[in-house]
């Protein structure tokens, strides 16, 4: 096996098991997507360590070429998302645009901006970021008693989400973690559904949790008009 082979061999385990793969790592539990995994991190770090082949353009080339062909004869519609709980309603939105998950933290209100909607700002990292709430946008009926979780331990999180570049902070009830679904069997939100929350959704897909005799109806959001109206609405 040449240098380059041997490179391309490392454990790439994002790709089987984690947010790229099935879903099914015990690790995700904890950090929610691979970007915020140490093994993750550590793999990125050997690769741009990693000496150059001679071969190396040539190699790239026929790697390229073999990617774009396998791509072209595949058919699956596999999609991998992140499900979470706000009010009483489950949903979901593409894993990709998830950068951490984090403990509630302190929300700064802008004076004369801050309103139901734009929250305020809150420290991650260091880093001072635009917190919304997605219940607000989304019209959801806001619960009058206590709604069952899922698991018998369950904290509140704010997740960081980003999209064309912007980053957003927003507040989860229960957040369950990544799951893979046939894109295929994606049905059409039904009209009893409020509008707010129908106008956001791409459709309802079953979910079955392990904790659960009976699979629940998870809402898809459409993550490319959802921010664009953030952005609209916030900026």
């Amino acid at each position: 096996m040449n240098q380059m082979a041997m490179e391309l061999n490392i454990e790439r385990c994002w790709n089987s098991i984690g947010t790229g793969g099935d879903g099914s790592c015990p690790q995700l539990a904890t950090h929610t997507h691979c970007r915020n995994c140490p093994i993750y991190s550590t793999a990125g770090r050997h690769l741009l360590e990693r000496s150059i082949a001679e071969n190396y353009r040539q190699e790239w080339t026929q790697l390229f070429a073999e990617s774009r062909v396998s791509e072209q004869s595949s058919h699956t519609t596999q999609m991998t998302v992140v499900i979470f709980r706000l009010q009483r309603e489950w949903l979901a939105l593409s894993a990709q645009v998830f950068k951490e998950m984090t403990l509630p933290s302190v929300i700064h209100t802008v004076p004369h901006r801050s309103n139901q909607m734009f929250r305020g700002l809150v420290n991650i990292r260091g880093e001072l970021l635009l917190c919304v709430s997605f219940s607000h946008l989304l019209n959801l009926e806001v619960a009058d008693t206590v709604v069952p979780a899922l698991s018998p331990v369950v904290y509140s999180r704010m997740v960081v989400v980003e999209k064309a570049g912007n980053p957003w902070v927003f507040a989860v009830d229960e957040l369950y973690g990544v799951h893979r679904f046939d894109g295929d069997k994606l049905q059409d939100a039904p009209k009893s559904m409020s509008l707010a929350t129908q106008t956001y959704t791409k459709g309802l897909f079953h979910w079955q949790p392990a904790s659960q005799e009976r699979s629940l109806s998870v809402s898809y959001l459409d993550d490319e008009l959802l921010f664009s109206t953030l952005a609209r609405k916030v900026h």
